[in-house]
């Protein structure tokens, strides 16, 4: 078997640009300029890098878009501070902070200052508390650029079993809510899975993985899954990126995948792509809520 390529690139410059249309559509209605802000503290190359993609991304898609830099020394006092002068400006619409924040810095103060209604990447606690609830104010970027991907390649996770690798609060928590949820944002028919959030403590990992018809890797370890755990013509999800040597790779071992996978991902070009684009969804979303609060 030879899995089917999921291409996250071509699906998020599909998504990008229907996000562009609907930029151009708002400013000519409301002449408002959606506007993201990304809060870059220190300088680690990986974030530099995520960061000026994001400018990249917003200046095609219509998006005013740009980066306040913190020296990695800053105090949290100062960092909050900075954030409640973002909160209080009426010409900013999302405001995101870029992770990982340096050694010393909790992130979790830091991201609960965002305001709610410009908490673009859904960290905020009341965001999370309304996407449980079922009725999200924003989408999580990560899980729902996967729901996209899942979508544009009629995928379909209802009645199915999912294995979700990793809890964090970024993309195994909530990408597990989304898929066990009776609708989303694609439809029933990219709901209502069967959903298991597997982690470190879970016991016999690989049996674990290897029930499930779609496997969605973030756990952060490169290579990790390997091609046996996978029962044949899984679908498989790579959110993972690694540095190894010279090389990225994702938290699957991508050539073993694919000879067992009816599909999987590539990392790069897989689910990064897509993260961004729903980044820039939730922006423009947070500029029409602003609009009609007015």
């Amino acid at each position: 078997m030879t899995a089917e390529i999921l291409d996250g690139r071509k699906t998020a410059a599909e998504l990008r640009e229907n996000v562009r249309h609907k930029v151009v559509a708002f400013r000519e209605a409301y002449g408002v300029q959606p506007t993201l802000v990304a809060i870059l503290v220190g300088e680690d190359p990986a974030s530099s890098v995520y960061v000026r993609n994001k400018e990249k991304a917003c200046a095609k898609a219509g998006i005013a878009g740009r980066v306040l830099r913190l020296p990695a020394v800053v105090q949290q006092s100062v960092l909050v501070e900075q954030i409640h002068q973002l909160n209080a400006d009426a010409a900013v619409h999302g405001i995101l902070v870029q992770l990982p924040l340096p050694t010393g810095v909790d992130p979790r103060p830091i991201l609960d200052a965002v305001d709610p209604l410009k908490d673009v990447d859904c960290f905020s606690p009341a965001n999370v508390g309304l996407l449980m609830q079922g009725r999200p104010r924003f989408l999580p970027c990560t899980p729902a650029g996967i729901i996209q991907l899942l979508r544009r390649y009629s995928v379909s996770v209802q009645g199915r079993q999912v294995v979700v690798v990793g809890r964090s609060d970024i993309v195994g928590k909530p990408m597990a809510m989304l898929l066990a949820a009776k609708d989303g944002p694609c439809g029933a028919e990219y709901a209502n899975a069967t959903v298991t959030l597997a982690h470190s403590q879970t016991a016999d990992l690989p049996a674990t993985v290897r029930q499930a018809d779609i496997v969605i890797a973030a756990c952060g370890q490169p290579e990790f899954i390997r091609g046996d755990w996978l029962k044949p013509g899984a679908v498989v999800i790579d959110v993972g990126i690694n540095r190894s040597g010279e090389r990225l790779v994702g938290d699957v071992a991508f050539e073993e995948a694919s000879k067992v996978a009816s599909a999987v991902t590539p990392v790069p070009g897989g689910v990064g792509p897509l993260t961004i684009a729903m980044l820039l969804h939730n922006t423009l979303q947070a500029a029409r809520l602003h609009h009609w609060a007015q």
